[in-house]
């Protein structure tokens, strides 16, 4: 039986082993989906059981998109653009790192309805899958990008990756259409303590977190009568793109994906 996992830290969150198993059932695959939480100086040796082929292959979560890459042998061209690694599968004794974070974003603001083009853009935070975020909104055509985040060297280095990024210092706002938080801050709760109460109208708040369903960031968001949108739809086209990557099989997307993961 074939092993796949997916490594981050933190990872109890993740509902990828209950999605991934799910579609392993469906497709009569002989193999298993679990998650394991790791330390850095352990990305070494588990990426040595993939080369072993005692682990199939993996998804890669914060905080380690980045810290996989000096273990691979390759990377498809979306990874080397955003230097963003969040799937790894294993051909002919290479080890591959992939970025299906891309795909996954746009397939969810196209289930919004929520046309980028000309759009001016505000993303909380600058690490784990900022730089896919990135890649996807500028396929997307949108007018403008501006990062924020606590630490702004970590923003500014993203403009070696892309360039006309704007950056905005912490606590600061600007006119945009879309906000998106890509920090941590919600996973535990956290309150993100940002004045939003002044930003005008139709504005989208999106989440790249799923779990848990509705942040705090969301909730104020809601509060302010903006449209709001959780990480859910990404994760699940995200894991949909890696399935694909790994069986050869696109699994099917529906209401009853998302009940699935609803109930947890």
């Amino acid at each position: 039986m074939k092993k796949f996992l997916v490594i981050g830290n933190p990872i109890d969150h993740s509902l990828s082993p209950k999605l991934h198993n799910h579609w392993l059932k469906q497709y009569n695959i002989d193999a298993i989906y679990d998650k394991i939480k790791l330390e850095s100086s352990e990305i070494k040796s588990f990426i040595l059981d993939i080369r072993k082929q005692k682990i199939a292959g993996c998804n890669v979560t914060v905080p380690f998109k980045k810290t996989v890459i000096p273990f691979l042998d390759k990377l498809s061209p979306e990874a080397e653009h955003t230097q963003s690694v969040n799937t790894i599968t294993y051909s002919n004794g290479d080890l591959i790192g992939h970025n299906t974070d891309i795909a996954g974003f746009e397939s969810a603001i196209k289930k919004l309805n929520f046309n980028m083009k000309d759009k001016k853009v505000l993303i909380l935070g600058a690490g784990g899958v900022v730089p896919s975020i990135i890649f996807a909104l500028k396929n997307m055509h949108v007018e403008e990008i501006t990062i924020s985040n606590r630490t702004k060297e970590k923003a500014e280095n993203l403009r070696i990756l892309f360039d006309k990024l704007k950056i905005l210092e912490w606590g600061n706002m600007t006119d945009f259409h879309m906000l998106i938080n890509a920090t941590s801050l919600g996973l535990n709760n956290e309150t993100i303590n940002l004045d939003f109460s002044k930003l005008g109208n139709d504005k989208l708040f999106y989440d790249v977190i799923y779990n848990p369903h509705e942040t705090h960031f969301l909730k104020i968001g809601k509060q302010l009568g903006y449209k709001t949108e959780n990480g859910k739809t990404m994760f699940v086209y995200q894991a949909q793109e890696a399935f694909k990557l790994w069986h050869k099989i696109e699994p099917k997307v529906n209401a009853d994906t998302f009940m699935l993961l609803d109930n947890d």
